[in-house]
C-alpha cells in the first residue's frame, strides 16, 4: 500500500492528490511519498523528523521525498538513510519518475515550465476540494527561498480551471478553494492578461452549480476593482480573505520587500467590512524579522486588533540560505519566540470574542469529517448529531466549547 505524506501550503495538498494518481500509474506498491515544504527552517525539521521515523519503523518502504526542500538542497534529502529518491517540483508530478530506475536525484530548473495540471476527480477524507491556479511568483520578498523553490509566475489558463472545477462539483463537492503561491498575480502571464476577479466571474458564470468558492490567501496591493466587487457584492465569494500580511510596520515591510503598507491593510479592512458586515480577516505574520524592535512588533499586534483580525498564522522568522534577510542583523531567537508566543495569546483572546460573537446567529455550514464544518466565515462549528459530509446545513449557533461553536440544525 502506497502513502503520501504531506507538509506545507494547501497547494501541497493539492499536489499530493496528482503523486497518488501517479502512483497509481507508474503500478508501485509499498511506497511512502514525503511531499516537503521549505517555507521555515522548522517545516524542514519536521520533514526530515518524519523521513528518519518512516524508515525505523519499516526499513523495507520505499521512501521518495519530493517538493521544495528537495528543490533547494536535493543532496541533503537524498542522504538521508531510506531514502531511494528525490523529485523536484516539477519531476514530483510526472508518473515515469515513480517508475524504478538507478537515477536517485532527479531536480530539474523549473523557471519556465507552464502550469496546466493534470485534473483529479476528489479528496480523499475532504468535503472542500483545493484547486490550482497558478504556481510561482515573479517577487523577491528578502526572507523567501520559495520563489527558487517555485520558479515564476505561472497562471492556469481558465478554461482548464473551471474543467476542474466542474469535475469536482459532479463529484459532490460543493466548495472549492483556490490555491497557488501568489493568487492575485494571476493572469499576467496569460494572453489577454485576464485579472484574478475576472478569472474568479467567469468561473462563477460557467459553473452556476459551485456553491461556495473561497481564495487561499491573497495580497491586498492587487486586488482591483473586478475582485473587489465580487468580494462585497457575490454571495458565492465566502466571506473569509486570508491576507498575506507579515508585519505591521512600514519600516520592516519595507525592509522584506512587501508591495502593502500598513496603512494600505487598514483602509482594505475598514472599506471591505463597512460594505459586507459578516466578512472575517486571517493573516501570515513573521515575529522577529531581522532588525525588528519592541515597538516595530508593537505596531503588528496593534494592526491585528485594529483590522479584527481573528484566524491567524503567525511563526518565528526563520533565516533561509541565500535570501537578502539573512544577512540582516537578527533578532535572537528567543526573542521571536516570545514575540509569536505574545501573538498567539492575543489572537486566542481575539477568536474568543469573535465567536462568543456569533453565538444566536444562523449560519451556512459546510459538513467535513466528524459531525464538525465551516461556517461562511470559515467559523470551526461542530454539531451533536450525525451530519453527512460535504452537504451545507442551515444552523443557529447555541453556544461556544472547546474552541468550535456548537451549532444546532434549523429543521
Amino acid at each position: 500500500m502506497n502513502e503520501v505524506v504531506t507538509f506545507g501550503c494547501r497547494l501541497n495538498f493539492y499536489e499530493s492528490e496528482l503523486i497518488k494518481e501517479a502512483l497509481r500509474k507508474a503500478e508501485r506498491e509499498n511506497v511512502v511519498v514525503v511531499h516537503s515544504c521549505a517555507v521555515t527552517n522548522e517545516a524542514e525539521r519536521q520533514v526530515k523528523q518524519k523521513i528518519r521515523k518512516i524508515y525505523k519503523n519499516d526499513p523495507n518502504k520505499e521512501i521518495i521525498v519530493v517538493g521544495c526542500a528537495v528543490q533547494l538542497d536535493p543532496e541533503s534529502y537524498s542522504n538521508i538513510p531510506g531514502v531511494s529518491k528525490v523529485l523536484g517540483n516539477q519531476d514530483k508530478l510526472k508518473t515515469e519518475n515513480y517508475l524504478l530506475s538507478n537515477n536517485k536525484i532527479l531536480v530539474n530548473d523549473n523557471q519556465a515550465s507552464k502550469s496546466e495540471p493534470a485534473l483529479i476527480d476528489k479528496f480523499k477524507d475532504k468535503s472542500r476540494a483545493f484547486i490550482e491556479v497558478q504556481n510561482g511568483c515573479d517577487h523577491s520578498c528578502t526572507f523567501c527561498s520559495i520563489t527558487e523553490a517555485r520558479g515564476n509566475n505561472r497562471s492556469v489558463p481558465i478554461n482548464n480551471i473551471i474543467e476542474q472545477i466542474k469535475i469536482f462539483v459532479a463529484n459532490g463537492y460543493q466548495e472549492v478553494v483556490f490555491t497557488g503561491v501568489d493568487i492575485t498575480d494571476f493572469g499576467t502571464d496569460l494572453f489577454g492578461k485576464p485579472s484574478l476577479g475576472l478569472m474568479v466571474r467567469r468561473v462563477l458564470k460557467d459553473v452556476p452549480e459551485l456553491k461556495r468558492l473561497r481564495l487561499s490567501s491573497i495580497d491586498v496591493a492587487e486586488v482591483d476593482d473586478e475582485l473587489m466587487d465580487l468580494i462585497v457584492n457575490e454571495s458565492r465569494f465566502m466571506p473569509h480573505l486570508h491576507l498575506s500580511l507579515q508585519s505591521g510596520n512600514n519600516l520592516i515591510l519595507k525592509r522584506m520587500k512587501r508591495r502593502h503598507s500598513r496603512e494600505q491593510v487598514i483602509e482594505f479592512c475598514h472599506k471591505v467590512k463597512s460594505l459586507r458586515s459578516n466578512i472575517a480577516y486571517g493573516a501570515d505574520i513573521i515575529a522577529g524579522f531581522p532588525t525588528e524592535t519592541d515597538e516595530m512588533f508593537q505596531d503588528t499586534v496593534n494592526l491585528l486588533e485594529e483590522t479584527n483580525t481573528v484566524y491567524l498564522h503567525a511563526f518565528p522568522y526563520s533565516k533561509r540560505k541565500n535570501t537578502p534577510a539573512a544577512r540582516m542583523p537578527q533578532v535572537p531567537e528567543n526573542v521571536r519566540k516570545e514575540r509569536v508566543k505574545n501573538l498567539r495569546k492575543i489572537n486566542k483572546a481575539m477568536m474568543s470574542n469573535f465567536y462568543q460573537s456569533l453565538i444566536g446567529t444562523k449560519q451556512s455550514v459546510l459538513v467535513e469529517q466528524n459531525n464538525i464544518g465551516r461556517a461562511e466565515n470559515f467559523a470551526l462549528v461542530k454539531f451533536t448529531s450525525k451530519i453527512q459530509a460535504k452537504s451545507i446545513v442551515k444552523a443557529t449557533i447555541i453556544g461556544m466549547e472547546s474552541g468550535y461553536l456548537v451549532g444546532s440544525i434549523i429543521p
